[in-house]
C-alpha cells in the first residue's frame, strides 16, 4: 500500500491496493486453458483500454452513457437527499468520473473515494477532482473492486455515512451468483443502512442493443482486440490480431449480450512460454452484459440483503439508476 507522496495536495490521497501484473496473468493462462477460452472484462482497463471505451461512450450507437448522463442531470437532487450530505462517496470503475461530479455536487460528501484498476486515469482525475471542489476529500484506491476490498480508513475526514456509486451498468459483467457476491461485498463496506446507488441497464429492443455493442466506426472492435495487444506487450504472448475478429450478438434466452475474439483459422498462441491451441471459429470469450428489467434487478437485490428505495428511469425506458439501502 503506498500513500500519497510528499508535496502533493493534503485533499488528495492515493493507495495502491492491486497487484495488477500478477492478477493478469494468472486469470489469463487460467481462463486460456477452459475448455471455452475466457478473459475477465475487468482486463480491458489498460491505460489504451480506458480511452477507447472513453471513446465508445460518445458513440452514437451506445446509449447507455448519454442515458444515464441525462438521468443523473436530472434527479441528481434527489438522489443527494436520499444519501444525504456528507457522506464517503465510494465509487467503483470511476474512470473519468464525468457522472460522479452531478452526484458530488448536489450532495457534497465530505470524501470522494473512486475506485479503478487504471491507475493512470484514477491518479489524473483525482487529482483534479481534489483541485475543483475545495471542501472535499480525494482518497484513490487502485483496486480490483470485483473481490472483497479492505478500503483505507477516512473516519479523520468526519463523513457521516457510507455510499458505493457504480454507475454504467457494469454490474451487468457480472452473471447471477457472481452478482450475489458482488452485492454482499458491497454491504460489507456499506454497513448496514449504508446507501447503493447503481446504473443498470434495461432490457430492450435487440436491434438497439446489437448496434450499440457493433458500432459502425468499430470502435468496440477495437476496444475488443486491444485485450490481445495488452497480452502481447504485458505476457509476452504472440497473438495475431488480424487473425481475430470482435464477435458481439445478444442472447435473448439470458438477457444478454456476449462479446468475444474469433480465431479466423487454426492457430497456435504463446503465452509466457505455454501454447494454445485455436480452432478455426473457437471464441475466447471477453465479456458479458446483462440486461435487466426493473423488477428482476430488485429482486435480485433483496436476495442479497438489500431494500429498494427508488429508482430513476428516462423516458423511452432504456435504462435505469437504483437507490438501494443496506438491511
Amino acid at each position: 500500500m503506498a500513500a500519497a507522496g510528499q508535496g502533493e495536495s493534503e485533499r488528495f490521497e492515493f493507495y495502491d491496493l492491486a497487484p495488477i501484473s500478477a492478477s493478469f496473468r494468472d486469470e489469463v493462462l487460467h481462463g486460456l486453458s477452459q475448455r471455452q477460452k475466457s478473459i475477465p472484462a475487468k482486463y480491458f482497463y489498460d491505460d489504451r483500454g480506458s480511452q477507447l471505451f472513453e471513446a465508445i461512450c460518445e458513440l452514437p450507437e451506445y446509449y447507455p452513457t448519454r442515458t444515464e448522463l441525462a438521468l443523473m442531470r436530472r434527479y441528481a437532487g434527489e438522489m443527494a437527499q436520499l444519501i444525504g450530505p456528507r457522506s464517503l462517496l465510494i465509487e467503483y470503475g470511476s474512470g473519468s468520473s464525468k457522472k460522479t461530479r452531478l452526484l458530488i455536487e448536489a450532495a457534497s460528501p465530505a470524501v470522494y473515494m473512486p475506485i479503478d484498476i487504471s491507475r493512470s486515469l484514477l491518479v489524473a482525475t483525482g487529482r483534479e477532482l481534489a483541485q475543483a471542489y475545495a471542501s472535499l476529500h480525494v482518497v484513490a484506491v487502485c483496486a480490483d473492486y470485483s473481490k472483497p476490498l479492505n478500503l483505507p480508513d477516512c473516519t479523520k475526514h468526519g463523513y457521516s455515512s457510507h455510499v458505493v456509486y457504480f454507475p454504467g451498468s457494469t454490474i451487468g459483467n457480472f452473471d447471477e451468483a457472481e452478482t450475489r457476491a458482488f452485492l454482499g461485498n458491497v454491504r460489507q463496506v456499506i454497513g448496514e443502512g449504508g446507501m447503493f446507488l447503481v446504473g443498470v441497464d434495461l432490457t430492450k429492443n435487440p436491434m438497439l442493443l446489437h448496434a450499440a455493442y457493433n458500432d459502425a466506426q468499430g470502435v468496440t472492435a477495437a476496444f475488443n482486440t486491444n485485450l490481445l495487444q495488452r497480452m502481447n506487450r504485458e505476457l509476452n504472448a504472440n497473438f495475431d490480431l488480424a487473425a481475430f475478429r470482435h464477435h458481439a450478438f445478444y442472447d435473448s434466452t439470458r438477457a444478454r449480450i456476449e462479446m468475444h475474439l474469433v480465431s479466423l483459422t487454426e492457430q497456435v498462441v504463446t503465452v509466457l512460454g505455454r501454447q494454445f491451441e485455436f480452432q478455426a471459429g473457437e471464441t475466447l470469450h471477453t465479456e458479458i452484459s446483462c440486461k435487466y428489467g426493473v423488477e428482476d434487478f430488485q429482486r435480485l437485490a433483496v436476495t442479497a440483503g438489500f431494500k429498494p428505495e427508488k429508482v430513476w428511469i428516462d423516458d423511452a425506458a432504456l435504462f435505469s439508476v437504483h437507490c438501494l439501502r443496506s438491511c
